[in-house]
């Protein structure tokens, strides 16, 4: 397998807040608990305090998730490790249709791999992946882009009038089954026979998008153990709840410490990733099935029509925590309040925003894992390495869009341009006949009709080689232009990069049953902070 390692500062549109924590940490630890580095897990892993009783009860529910969703055999094993005293290396993202972008699985494998080596050196450690269930952004989720046969193909199920309500309770329904068999078939075009009888087990009409990615990454990562979690159990939210109460009791005193931190990143040259305002609160109230942010003001909190003294809306947390949902910035606080965690896998965003999460971690908390960054990868096939070299390409060339790429490929394609050429040349020898003529009459008058049928002959035959090398030179830019395609919708989609913007099945497909392996081994802790460009089958 070949492969091209790139640090995320090659790669364009990354935060510079998240570029900063990666390679200059000592003007961005102010911001952050730990260093993103495999020493700091070791460190955390080996003096880690969590309460017994959560355990439990953290580690009862899960298993039941985890079965209903067709845990594997290592699964089982893994969430008997976790209940009894392991750590977690977790990682997490919404639960997009066929398991949405593939970054999702890269965080997966990354998480794995980690809990791999922190085991490995005697710190028994396990990969669990929180599914954000909770959000209620359905256009985020409701639609997938698969690279086939050289071009891109949407897959999108309708938005179905669910505006506000947790992604996680959605209905697939007949569409989602539907779509799902469209997308079978092209696995199974590809070789992917297993992947599309994965596809056919989980996307059910009867599921929802929640269950459906669950049952779809329990079996995709049923050998590497991977621990499932669903927020929206009410279970959970039973256990989460003393810290719902505590972020209502201190809301003024965070918001102070946001607003501040807010200014502090913005002195130091930093942009807040989320929003707070003098009204903004922690926390969603999901009581009527749909999620509104809960925001404070004159002495009271509301959220849409309903309002609350602070003393009703602490009780009605814990009467009925499942009405309850943290925002962006408390919702990694509930994971690892939750969760024995020891190192959190992120994405640019998401390490950017923990910034601002962190004096919430510290007032609530009072403890915040190590926050790494997840492997990154473009996968590269067969084709495309050709096509790479046949033009002098590289992939930021690629990378840079259409025009440029246009450009380059014509450019090594065809050296001049036909048409100018033609053009001139015309010109040229139709001068030439004119001065050639006047020559001629003066020798003999008689001669003036053959000039002109000379002239006019000469200039159907450029015309009639005209149009030959016009139709010459359209049909090898045909083929420029399907090779643009090819490039553009696999290592550019979208004008994104590729993990970004794609579904990973039909990769997986294409590579065979080694392919998350091969990806798992370069998640490794010594390669943290890279872009890998793989070629693939």
């Amino acid at each position: 397998m070949d492969c091209r390692a790139l640090a995320f500062r090659q790669l364009s549109h990354q935060p510079k807040l998240f570029l900063a924590y990666l390679e200059k940490f000592e003007k961005v630890k102010a911001f952050y608990t730990h260093p993103p580095t495999m020493q700091a897990v070791t460190k955390a892993g080996r003096k880690f305090d969590y309460p017994e009783e959560r355990r439990t009860e953290v580690a009862r529910i899960l298993g039941k998730q985890n079965v209903d969703l067709g845990a594997s055999a290592e699964t089982k094993a893994n969430l008997e490790r976790l209940a009894k005293g392991a750590v977690a290396v977790v990682s997490g993202q919404q639960v997009g249709l066929f398991g949405g972008p593939a970054y999702s699985v890269y965080k997966a494998l990354t998480a794995i791999r980690i809990a791999e080596e922190l085991t490995w050196d005697g710190i028994d450690a396990v990969p669990v992946f929180w599914m954000a269930t909770e959000d209620h952004d359905l256009e985020e989720v409701r639609h997938t882009s698969w690279f086939d046969s050289g071009k891109l193909t949407r897959f999108e199920l309708p938005d179905g009038n669910e505006e506000g309500k947790p992604v996680g309770r959605i209905l697939l329904g007949p569409a989602g089954e539907r779509l799902a068999g469209e997308a079978e078939d092209l696995l199974a075009k590809d070789g992917g026979d297993l992947l599309a009888q994965y596809l056919a087990e989980s996307y059910k009409a009867e599921e929802t998008y929640g269950s459906a990615f669950g049952k779809l990454f329990a079996r995709l990562f049923a050998q590497q153990g991977l621990i499932l979690m669903d927020p929206l159990d009410a279970g959970l939210h039973k256990v989460a709840a003393p810290l719902y109460q505590h972020a209502l009791a201190e809301r003024d005193a965070l918001n102070e410490e946001l607003l501040h931190r807010g200014k502090e990143l913005d002195r130091a040259g930093f942009d807040a990733q989320v929003k707070v305002t003098s009204k903004s609160t922690l926390l969603f109230y999901m009581g009527d099935g749909v999620r509104r942010p809960i925001a404070a003001g004159n002495g009271k909190f509301h959220a849409g029509e309903k309002s609350w003294a602070r003393e009703q809306l602490v009780h009605l947390t814990h009467a009925e925590p499942e009405k309850f949902s943290p925002n962006a910035l408390l919702r990694p606080v509930v994971q690892d309040y939750l969760l024995p965690t020891v190192a959190f896998i992120g994405g640019p965003a998401e390490l950017s925003y923990i910034a601002q999460s962190q004096v919430v971690y510290q007032h609530l908390l009072g403890r915040m894992p190590v926050m790494l960054p997840r492997a990154g990868f473009t996968l590269v096939d067969a084709k495309a390495n050709k096509l790479l070299d046949r033009y002098g390409l590289t992939i930021e060339e690629v990378w840079a869009g259409p025009q440029e790429l246009r450009h380059k490929m014509e450019g090594a394609s065809v050296p001049r341009s036909l048409s100018i050429d033609l053009d001139r040349d015309q010109k040229q020898i139709a001068k030439m006949i004119d001065r050639l003529g006047k020559k001629i009459e003066k020798l003999d008058a008689t001669l003036a009709g053959t000039v002109e049928r000379t002239k006019k002959g000469i200039e159907f035959h450029l015309e009639q080689l005209r149009q030959k090398a016009g139709r010459a030179l359209d049909q090898r830019l045909g083929v420029i232009s399907s090779h643009e395609q090819h490039l553009e919708s696999l290592l550019n989609p979208h004008k994104g990069l590729q993990e970004r913007e794609l579904c990973l099945l039909p990769f997986l497909a294409r590579w065979g049953g080694s392919g998350l392996g091969e990806l798992q081994k370069l998640c490794s802790s010594k390669k943290l902070g890279h872009h890998f460009i793989v070629s693939i089958p």
